[in-house]
């Protein structure tokens, strides 16, 4: 079978677990199936560290001046959370199905520990936070036998994750290992602006100035501007901002909050302010975003 048929199929599965639900429990934490059979306009996101693997349809990212296209050819790498704007493009002849796995540091830590010094590990290195790298054989495989024991519990709870751990072993082994490897290696400049974003992300309804988060990196205030962009093409107080914002989204769309109620569990202490800053973000106010949102059936929405 030929690699565009297999991705056919592997689309075909993943419409019939995605109507299944049959994601079981002990991997829902991993891995999330996406399909959606609607195009759906150039819009901002946020998504979590991960892997992003699309069989049909594809996406393209917008970050700054960068382009990218993850699809059946390249797939998308994400080592922080990131904000930037994405537009998909799906029909019901051509529908956007693929799945997401996210990176679990401690596993990937006991994959580096376990490869060691082999000479075939030779990461390049990497500052950026979003990265694509090509859709290879091994982890075409992989994925196959992943959506394969995903309809059948037993499997999927017996053999999911150590399917999951292979799919991340030939990610950490491909041309893009070098951004995975700098998630957990100590002291580079990506891992201090990485740890930095992990104390936005636990305390972002403070009030974090950059002066602190220059000291929480050990870097001078310039330095710190200078790594902080090169990892999320964004400035730190920026940075924050967009996080409040999709945070609000979510209480939003998750937990039916209104707006008002939204900004100010984010840290705006200003509602009227927070309703200027969304809709100056996401185009739209916040009750037309979420409207949007619930009515459009396929879009992926973020999670909690």
């Amino acid at each position: 079978m030929n690699r565009q048929a297999i991705c056919q199929q592997l689309a075909e599965k993943i419409k019939l677990l995605k109507y299944k639900e049959a994601i079981p429990d002990g991997l829902a934490s991993e891995v999330r199936l996406l399909y959606g059979t609607e195009p759906h306009p150039r819009t901002p996101v946020m998504y979590q560290p991960g892997v992003i693997f699309l069989f049909s349809g594809h996406k393209t990212g917008y970050l700054n001046n960068r382009v990218f296209r993850y699809d059946a050819n390249e797939y998308l790498l994400l080592t922080v959370p990131l904000p930037f704007e994405c537009e998909t493009f799906a029909t019901p002849q051509a529908p956007l199905a693929g799945l997401r796995i996210n990176v679990d540091l401690l596993q990937l830590q006991e994959l580096v520990m376990e490869i060691g010094e082999d000479e075939r590990f030779r990461p390049a290195s990497s500052s950026s936070g979003i990265n694509s790298a090509t859709l290879s054989d091994e982890i075409l495989c992989a994925a196959e036998r992943l959506l394969d024991v995903l309809e059948h519990p037993l499997d999927a709870r017996i053999l999911g994750k150590q399917i999951i751990r292979e799919i991340l072993y030939h990610v950490l082994m491909g041309p893009r290992g070098g951004a995975l490897l700098a998630l957990i290696s100590r002291q580079t400049h990506f891992s201090l602006i990485s740890r930095v974003l992990r104390r936005i992300e636990s305390q972002y309804t403070e009030t974090l100035s950059v002066d602190q988060l220059a000291a929480e990196a050990n870097m001078s205030v310039s330095a710190f501007h200078h790594n902080f962009k090169a990892v999320t093409s964004t400035s730190p107080l920026q940075y924050i901002k967009t996080f409040r914002l999709h945070k609000a989204r979510m209480l939003m769309l998750h937990d039916g909050m209104k707006a008002s109620a939204a900004a100010l569990r984010v840290g705006y202490e200003s509602a009227s302010q927070f309703s200027r800053e969304f809709k100056r973000y996401f185009g739209v106010t916040p009750g037309e975003d979420i409207a949007r949102m619930r009515l459009s059936p396929g879009l992926e929405l973020p999670p909690r």
